[in-house]
Parts: structure tokens; sequence; C-alpha cells
């Protein structure tokens, strides 16, 4: 099953601002808004610079922004990241030949804040005051607002777009893993972006209906509008955390957990090692982040679930040995594009083959930490199949009888099975219900 792997005039006042627009960041009376300067800030490291959107948003310039201001800087580059050949295109008629980089994303966040229902005035005032406050940027002042005003009359209509494609080196393998077909409906996904899903320590439905959500097969929560996590009711109290419905299942693998000694690896940031704790697993959660294991650990006080914390490296990790070991192995992260769409921006598919390698060693690492008749269950978050499916394979040539269990978690789909004795989750499937993120899992039986 070896598939090909990866190898980059007067602006006129919207009537109506769409739903699906980020809240307008608020005015400033001294000059333009600090979340519309930061999310333009962010596009350049992303677009130039090929950071994260995460490792970005850690900067000092917008770590020292007013909470509501980073929230609204975040929002803003996203937006513009999901939509970015839309509103390249939108823009293409009014431009003769491309402007530096940070012209261009002042211009495209703009531009899609304009298409979404922003009022155009303090919109195009801003993008010309932030091009202007740069020497580098200052001489293309004046173009930026001849082409926002003819952006703004023009009035586009970006649901009439093509849907973005995801980039050549990604949708190659795609496209020859799943078909052409699928990968469009996984960029419909993408595009449409995520909800907000939660998991519960108990009572699924009573949470549900206390915040306005649904509960997804399996016993997910899904909230029909995002807000400040924070602020929801619950939270305080540790009744539940965030975790996407798809990320949820490769615990749900193992069955009831209740009194078993389980090794989460790679456990950061944490949201499977709080499901086995309140499964009732004695859990062991091993990463080598300190600093991602020390959010664990607040999430661990929150909810008032316990779980042995330890920072050391997977590979060389001797504890045990254990009933279970749940390996969520470093990878591609392409099945999070949908809650993530830098990701296909920042990367070009460089360093995959490097974590295909390092997988297969964790799965040997993992299994080596197995009691006799325990389980293994290593997931991914990508929807390469080198990183899912391929490995699996490889697992079972080198260990001989090593066996993958055929396992439906109740609430499953039994679509999601594949050739591999595994569970295939993609953004396109639970489309009408808000998706879910990519996932390949399964469940592997050592011997006894």
């Amino acid at each position: 099953m070896r598939r090909p792997r990866p190898s980059d005039k007067s602006p006129r006042a919207a009537t109506r601002r769409d739903p699906r627009a980020a809240p307008a960041p608020q005015a400033r009376g001294d000059g333009p808004s600090p979340a519309r300067r930061a999310a333009i800030d962010l596009l350049g490291q992303v677009l130039g610079e090929g950071r994260l959107l995460s490792e970005a948003l850690a900067g000092p310039r917008v770590a020292a922004l007013a909470p509501e201001d980073r929230a609204a800087a975040q929002r803003l580059a996203t937006s513009v990241l999901r939509e970015l050949p839309r509103a390249d295109a939108v823009l293409a008629p009014f431009l003769r030949k491309a402007p530096p980089l940070r012209v261009r994303n002042a211009l495209r966040l703009a531009t899609l804040e304009i298409a979404r229902g922003g009022a155009a005035h303090g919109v195009v005032n801003d993008a010309v005051a932030i091009v202007a406050a740069s020497k580098k940027t200052e001489g293309f002042r004046g173009l930026a607002n001849a082409v926002l005003r003819q952006v703004a009359e023009a009035a586009p209509d970006l649901d009439a777009l093509p849907v973005p494609k995801l980039p050549g080196w990604l949708r190659a393998p795609l496209v020859a893993a799943w078909g052409r077909a699928d990968v469009a409906a996984m960029e419909r996904a993408h595009l449409a972006g995520a909800p907000l899903d939660l998991s519960v320590k108990d009572d699924a439905a009573g949470w549900a209906a206390r915040l306005g959500g649904t509960v997804l097969p399996g016993g997910s929560v899904r909230l029909a509008t995002q807000g400040q996590v924070s602020a929801l009711e619950g939270y305080d109290e540790g009744a539940w955390w965030v975790q996407d419905a798809a990320a949820a299942w490769p615990v749900r693998m193992l069955g009831d957990v209740g009194g078993l000694d389980v090794l989460d690896l790679c456990a950061a940031p944490g949201g499977k090692t709080l499901q086995l704790a309140a499964g009732g697993a004695r859990v062991t959660a091993l990463d080598a982040s300190a600093g991602r294991m020390a959010r664990l650990e607040e999430n661990l006080a929150r909810t008032g679930l316990a779980a042995e914390i330890v920072v050391a490296d997977a590979l060389t990790y001797e504890g045990g040995p254990f009933d279970a070991v749940l390996l969520d192995a470093p990878c591609s992260a392409t099945g999070t594009i949908r809650r993530h769409p830098d990701l296909p921006h920042a990367r070009q598919g460089e360093g995959i083959s490097e974590l295909i390698a390092l997988q297969a060693q964790m799965i040997d690492a993992a299994l080596a930490r197995v009691a006799p008749g325990g389980r293994l269950v290593f997931c991914t978050c990508s929807l390469i199949p080198d990183e899912g499916e391929v490995q699996v394979e490889e697992a079972l040539a080198r260990h001989p009888g090593l066996v993958v269990e055929d396992v439906l978690p109740e609430g499953a789909d039994p679509a999601w099975r594949n050739a591999t004795g595994g569970l295939r989750l993609r953004p396109d499937r639970w489309a009408a219900a808000g998706g879910m993120d990519g996932f390949y899992m399964a469940c592997l039986r050592v011997p006894g």
C-alpha cells in the first residue's frame, strides 16, 4: 500500500456582516487597529518566513497585546490563510504586478474583511495607515488606497469563487491515496473551518444542554457557537476539556480502561491523558517538552484528575511494562488543516520523510513497553497513508506475532474501517455536523 510521499472612488459601507466573518477589531482613536496590524505581522511570518501561526503568536510583539486584540489578530490571520486564493483572485484585476509581501497581506486582509461585510471605510483607512507606517512600504500608500476602494466598489462575492485547493506538494499524494472527489470534499471541509468540541468527564447530554451544543456519536459535545473557552460554564469546575471529536477516538479503541496501567506517549497537550484518567486508568503521561507538560498538569488540576507526569524522550524511556500504551506520534498534522490553515502555507513537505522514520522508531519503542498480551494504540493526525496505514503494515512485518485487533468503538462508523484493520477519519466525514480532524488509528495486540 505504498503511497507517493510529498516533497510549497469612496468605499461603500457594508450593509450586512457575513456571520462567518471574524468579529471586527476594536477601533482606536490614535491609529490603526492593533489587531489588524498584528494580523498582517502574523501573515508575514507564515507566508514570508515559513513559521507556523502558533510559533508566530508566541512572539513578543503579539504576546504583548491585550487579550482581545491578540485573539482578534489570530482570527483575522486565520481567515486570510483559509481563503488566500480567493483574496488574490479578487485583487488580481486591480494589480499590474505584485507589491511587496507586507502590502499584499494588508490588501488581502482588507479585501476579505470588506467581502465578509466589514465596514469598508474603517477597513480601508486602517490598511492604508499600516502600509504607510513602514519606510519600506510607505510608497505603496496610494496604491493600497486606490485598489481597496475599487474592491469595495466591486463588492466581491467570495462564495462565487472556487474552493481553495491544497498546495501541490500535499494535494498530489492525497489524490493518489483517496481520489480527486474525496480530496475536493476535504478541501470544502478545510474552508468551512472547525467547530469547538469538548470531552466531558460525565453527563455529556447534560452539558450539551447547558452549553447549547449537541452530543456526537462517541460522546463528544459540539458547540454551535464559539467564544472564550474559559468563560463557559463548567470550565472552572473542570467538567470538560477542549478536544476535537476525532482526537477522542484513539482512547476509545481501548474500551474500558478502568484499573489498567496505561502509558500515554507524546502526551501533551493532554486530552488523551485526561480521557484515560477519567476512565479510571492509572496513567503515566510522558512527553519530552517540560513546557507543554506544565500545561497538562494545569488541566489535570482543573479537572481533578490524576496522572504520573514524566518528562523524557519516548525513544529512551524504560518504564513499564504497561497493560496498554497510547502513541499519538509526531506527524505532519495534515489532518488538522481545517483548524490550522497555516500548515500548507508554512510548510512545503520538508521533514515528512524524517517524521515517517521517527514514527517507526517510536512504534518499536512503544511496543517494548507493552506487557505480554497487552495493546498499543498507534495514531497520527495525518491524512498521508505513509504516516498511518503504511506504518502499521510495516510494524506487522517487523514484529512477528503482532496483530491488529478489529476494534470498532461504540458510535464509530463502520465506513471508517480500512484494509489495515484500523480506522481512517477524514475532514469530509460528518460534513453535515461540522466535520472532524483527519486521523488514522489502529489497536495492535502483542503476543502473550
